[in-house]
């Protein structure tokens, strides 16, 4: 009878047991241990953490609720031993298994780059790494090395035109030149065959239209007229006329806070002074955008030589076809400047 008692009981410990630990198991595999509210959170993994540090980055930033439950089904799948660098988009409600294994599997989320300005060349690596895990002096030191422009097929002057402003997505652990060869694929992708007929068709090089093209965006953010600008300048490059414009110059002196050009400025000494050089500049006087680059590939077909800012400041120009017209379009700006005391 004792017997039947302790087989009993222990058959109803055991059924208690293994249900418990049943529970247990299911808690740790399905049960949502993710503390995070909103619907997803971006959650990155340096290079070289180890899984200590996971475990605490995991706590101090309050993404899973009950750690040991993940730690010990972590380490049964060896996350422990394969911890990989990266960024992860981590949903609300997962549970530990969702968690482990998007860990594990090393599927990075992408995140969106985006620059759309830029005047020289050297402040690229701050703007291109905003929000990546590369340091801007790593990337620096690449893209500016001397052999770099050339090994992409450029040179120092017009390198700064293989980088299209736009939104890409990236992973947070590119490398420097990873990052470099992505953008050269873009900028392959944008001088499509059509892009680079276009081109042609004007006799210039891509390169040469980008540098036309930071020329138009110099003068106007108004992206409605600026294929009538790029039309000024194509018509004054056809004619061998100086493009007389007048950001080159602000970017051959390097003080890009003036607004207004004195006589004297148009005598300085730079391969960039359109006043004294006809033709195109070296390369591009900033970062052009795809609608500066768009407005010279389809630029409008005009008689206009000449153009000035409106005198009311609207920032749209008055275009003229003769020297007489345009001197009279000049005169009302200027007076409209000394109204308004900008000297410089």
């Amino acid at each position: 009878m004792r017997k039947k008692n302790f087989i009993a009981i222990f058959l109803v410990v055991f059924t208690m047991m293994l249900s418990s630990f049943a529970f247990y198991t299911y808690q740790i595999l399905y049960t949502p241990n993710v503390l995070i509210e909103e619907d997803d959170r971006y959650f990155a993994i340096p290079k070289g953490t180890t899984f200590k540090q996971l475990q605490n980055k995991l706590a101090e930033e309050r993404i899973v609720n009950e750690l040991v439950s993940f730690s010990f089904l972590a380490k049964l799948k060896d996350l422990d031993t394969q911890v990989k660098a990266g960024m992860y988009l981590i949903k609300g409600d997962m549970t530990n298994l969702e968690l482990i294994n998007l860990l594990r599997s090393g599927s990075q989320t992408p995140i969106k780059l985006t620059f759309s300005n830029a005047r020289l060349l050297n402040q690229l690596p701050k703007i291109l790494t905003y929000g990546l895990a590369i340091d801007s002096a790593d990337l620096a030191t690449i893209l500016l090395h001397d052999t770099t422009a050339q090994y992409y097929g450029f040179n120092k002057e017009t390198f700064i035109s293989m980088f299209i402003p736009n939104t890409y997505e990236v992973y947070w652990t590119s490398t420097p030149k990873g990052l470099l060869d992505r953008m050269k694929a873009e900028y392959d992708r944008f001088w499509n065959e059509e892009r680079l007929q276009k081109a042609k068709n004007l006799n210039m090089t891509p390169a040469q239209v980008s540098t036309l093209a930071s020329i138009v965006l110099g003068e106007t953010n108004k992206m409605d007229e600026a294929p009538t600008i790029a039309g000024v300048y194509i018509n004054r490059l056809q004619r061998r006329i100086p493009l007389q414009a007048d950001p080159t110059l602000v970017f051959a002196i390097g003080d890009f806070s003036i607004r207004r050009i004195l006589n004297k400025d148009k005598e300085f000494d730079s391969p960039y002074n359109t006043y004294k050089n006809r033709g195109l500049p070296p390369g591009p006087i900033n970062l052009p955008s795809i609608p500066a680059l768009n407005a010279v590939l389809n630029y409008e077909d005009h008689n206009y030589l000449y153009f000035c800012a409106k005198a009311d400041f609207s920032g749209y120009h008055a275009f003229a076809k003769t020297l007489t017209e345009h001197n009279k379009n000049a005169r009302k700006f200027q007076r409209a400047l000394n109204m308004e005391r900008i000297y410089r």
